[in-house]
């Protein structure tokens, strides 16, 4: 820790004398270097963002591109910023005028760089964090009006980077529902290449907000430079990738500021969502463990504690349930091995009770019909059995079949002059308003209040924003819908964080529409897709993985898919594992492999969880899946073997692994065995050194036989 807080210490003190004496800016992590430079014009330009370098190096660097390109001025290119005045004047000029740096907590410090026009009082500060040991970087950015009247934004990025290379290739991530995370790779030729989203709330429906982007050629796992970047916002985004005549890159980050003209009142700020991006010279493997670190640190909610295995009621019972049955399924929780079971919607609504999805929601009490003795009783007998007990909430949404839309139409997004367009039968309320943001955060405070036993929220939101006009926002305002919707939700969630700091709480949106860290500051994990065939999963997960650690992604093992049993485990296995399927139906032979699987999980998921994910061979390129999590200590690994549809034609070669100790011996066993079977790998129980296993590699495919897999537990030996 003193050796961290030295270099830190120096780090500053090396950056604010070569700021003050070569009117250079010097943000620099472990590994990484952003340099940006003060001209004689007082623009301030990127010089240099790649590999650290030494000292005196930073001298050479001269000029650039200007860090935050403005509109209306000689700028010919997509602009970050883009501002109209209250006298029609739709230019701006950012000089530089002062920065300074503090420490952010922990390994962290913060730059910020205050800009200022010439011939208006108006002011744009761009914020740097810089996570040292993780090699993250966080902008962001702060734009005032000091003007006497407002002005309109019309564009509002977060951060812009320049890049010089050769040739560039994008990596995105796209779909729709049950489709999540498709990995596409493309070269970007000339002109502009956009990723966004105008979907309001369910914002990565269709295209997840991160990326990668490789320099001069296509990147590996374990080769190649490039960034990683995604933003910390639940709402619409924008990407723009531009390769210009010169062949330079500039890659535009933040809100979309699409329908979202922004009105900046006199003595406003607007503050921008956090880019957060990572610099990898070794390829996409280092550029996600930087990730996985950072948010573990700081990007997720108790993103360093443990997670429970939880029994879902869904497949069991659907809406269609009694108090009898749900306490039945506790006593089978509890023999699983199960921490928590998790009752999932058809609970509430009397007047319109919630048999369908067509009816009650909005009416969070309930269901007298369902449960005579309310969720009190329910939390007590879940808790007689040693589980904790846990419930589904949609408080953002309404069906027009409910008390709450017959009470308060004017709480609802709704064209006042359309006819309503429902999405799975209902509409989104407006979140804009404060009374809703009460009544939202009622819900969670009223049922935690009176029922402290409950120890865990499954938060949806199943439908995006469509036909969508707010009454409060009225018709001054609603252009800022989607920001202000955005912000509202946040102020929601930040106010169940200061009453409930420690529930943990799953982020969901009908599967994976809502993957990001601006949410995620407040939950402890999200649910990456409805999809949950094994098969499926193992793409959707391998596709989060590159962006998210292990322990934010829910797996859970249910009924779909024809794969056995143990296919399902393994793959639920590599994020944080769940049930959500008919254990009374299972052979003694199924029940008896699934609570000692429970019981492997829990003794080897602190690997998972919290140690560095290698991606050895990919789904991608071929018939099968190999991935590698390692303890910190490199004392543990987990390895997992999946086949995908593989035939007698496949070839599997031996797999090198990846991040071990090579000084180090490792035993290596196949563990999560269905009853009765033993290890078919030549290698179980035996030792290799950690140099045989990085350079000769294992044999972890003894057959091709389709949709099968393997878990192998490697063990540093004394």
């Amino acid at each position: 820790m003193k050796k961290c807080i030295c270099t830190l210490v120096c780090s500053v003190l090396a950056f604010l004398l070569h700021a003050q004496s070569d009117r250079q800016i010097l943000l620099e992590t472990k590994n990484t270097a952003l340099l940006l430079s003060i001209g004689a014009n007082q623009r301030v330009t990127q010089s240099y963002f790649g590999k650290k370098l030494q000292p005196a190096d930073y001298a050479l660097l001269k000029g650039g591109r200007e860090v935050y390109l403005t509109a209306g001025m000689e700028n010919q290119n997509e602009p970050a910023i883009r501002v109209v005045h209250a006298d029609g004047n739709p230019s701006l000029e950012l000089q530089y005028v002062a920065h300074k740096t503090i420490s952010s907590g922990g390994d962290s410090i913060t730059t910020s760089i205050l800009l200022r026009d010439p011939q208006y009082p108006f002011e744009v500060t761009l914020y740097y964090t810089l996570y040292y040991n993780e090699d993250v970087i966080k902008a962001w950015t702060e734009i005032r009006n000091n003007e006497k009247k407002p002005v309109q934004l019309t564009a509002y990025a977060s951060s812009l980077l320049h890049f010089n290379a050769n040739a560039y290739w994008l990596t995105q991530f796209h779909g729709d529902w049950a489709r999540e995370m498709n990995m596409v790779e493309e070269q970007l030729s000339n002109g502009i290449k956009t990723l966004e989203s105008k979907l309001g709330t369910r914002s990565n429906f269709y295209q997840t907000q991160v990326f990668f982007v490789s320099l001069d050629k296509p990147s590996t796992e374990t080769d190649g430079e490039l960034i990683a970047g995604t933003l910390n916002w639940t709402g619409n985004f924008r990407y723009s990738f531009e390769i210009d005549q010169r062949n330079g890159l500039r890659v535009l980050s933040g809100i979309n500021p699409f329908a979202s003209e922004y009105a900046l009142q006199p003595a406003e700020t607007f503050t921008t969502p956090a880019f957060l991006f990572t610099w990898s010279g070794n390829g996409k493997g280092l550029a996600s463990r930087n990730l996985h670190n950072w948010a573990r640190n700081y990007g997720v909610m108790d993103g360093n504690g443990n997670r429970m295995v939880l029994l879902n009621n869904w497949e069991a019972t659907d809406v269609r349930f009694n108090e009898n049955r749900l306490v039945e399924l506790f006593g089978e929780a509890k023999k699983l091995g199960a921490d928590l079971f998790l009752l999932d919607d058809g609970w509430f609504g009397n007047k319109y009770p919630r048999n369908d999805d067509k009816n009650g929601l909005g009416d969070w009490q309930e269901d007298k019909a369902k449960l005579p003795s309310g969720l009190g009783y329910l939390v007590k007998e879940a808790e007689k059995q040693g589980v904790k007990f846990g419930i589904w909430l949609e408080p953002e949404m309404v069906n027009p079949k409910s008390e709450l839309y017959e009470q308060h139409p004017d709480w609802i997004l709704k064209l006042p002059n359309r006819p309503e367009n429902y999405g799975r039968n209902q509409l989104v309320l407006d979140l804009t308003n404060p009374k809703v943001q009460d009544f939202v955060f009622s819900i969670v405070d009223n049922m935690l209040t009176k029922t402290p036993g409950i120890a865990f929220i499954k938060w949806d939101c199943n439908r995006s924003m469509t036909n969508a006009w707010s009454p409060y926002l009225g018709s001054s305002r609603q252009s800022q819908l989607y920001i202000e919707y955005t912000r509202s939700f946040y102020k929601v969630m930040a106010r169940i964080r200061a009453k409930y700091p420690t529930l943990p709480i799953m982020l969901c949106s009908g599967g994976g529409g809502r993957t990001d860290y601006g949410a995620l500051k407040y939950f402890t994990e999200f649910w990456p897709s409805d999809n949950t065939d094994p098969l499926s999963r193992i793409y959707i997960q391998w596709g989060y993985s590159y962006f998210f650690p292990a322990n934010t992604m829910a797996a859970h093992i249910t009924g779909m898919g024809k794969q056995s049993l143990k296919y399902k485990t393994d793959v639920a296995m590599m994020g944080r594992m769940g049930y959500d399927i008919r254990t009374n139906n299972f052979t003694p032979q199924e029940l008896q492999f699934s609570e000692e699987a429970v019981k492997t999980y829990k003794r080897i998921s602190p690997v998972i969880w919290h140690g560095d994910l290698y991606r050895l061979v990919s789904p991608y390129e071929n018939n099968r899946a190999v991935l590698m999590y390692i303890s910190k200590d490199q004392n543990q690994a987990i390895l997992f073997n999946y086949h995908l549809n593989s035939t007698r034609s496949d070839v599997f070669g031996k797999v090198r692994l990846q991040g071990l100790d090579p000084k180090k011996k490792y035993r290596i066993k196949e563990i999560n065995l269905f009853p009765g079977t033993t290890s078919a790998m030549a290698d179980h129980d035996k030792v290799f050194s950690g140099e045989y296993l990085l350079q000769a590699g294992l044999n972890l495919s003894v057959r091709t036989t389709p949709l099968t897999s393997n878990v192998y537990e490697l063990t540093a030996e004394p």
